[in-house]
């Protein structure tokens, strides 16, 4: 058994570049982690930060979400990380409250936004802070 958290990493369509900004800013803490997305979310955070390994997954619509569940029920994932958008209708919706449920029946964080993420990674932002400590990461 890996020490490494295992860490899935999902957005919606219009939140995809926040996560990116996110593993940007927290690449050497994501580094130390066993990474998991959904496919294009995947895709979007390599190309990004080349050197951050990822193990995707389908897209979310296409099956990843479950998949990602899967992995949560068989004890593969530590913690999830899914930027969520609640203004727009998602046609995969019952598949995204699926792997919420799994979620929450397996007890491991769940972090919906940016400041939940920082803190499963154990580095909270200030309440109001725009420009957190952990953006710099040793950079």
């Amino acid at each position: 058994m890996s020490d490494r958290l295992r860490l899935a990493l999902i957005a919606h369509d219009k939140k995809k570049d926040e996560l990116v900004a996110f593993a940007r800013r927290h690449r050497a803490r994501l580094a130390a982690c066993e990474l998991y997305a959904t496919g294009t979310t995947g895709g979007r955070i390599v190309e990004a930060c080349p050197a951050l390994s990822v193990t995707r997954v389908k897209s979310g619509p296409l099956g990843g979400d479950q998949q990602i569940a899967a992995l949560i029920a068989e004890g593969g994932i530590d913690a999830l990380v899914f930027f969520v958008d609640p203004l727009t209708a998602m046609p995969h919706d019952v598949d995204v409250k699926a792997l919420m449920r799994l979620a929450i029946v397996y007890d491991i964080p769940m972090a919906l936004n940016r400041s939940t993420a920082e803190a499963v990674l154990g580095r909270p932002r200030a309440p109001g802070s725009d420009d957190p400590a952990s953006e710099t990461d040793g950079r």
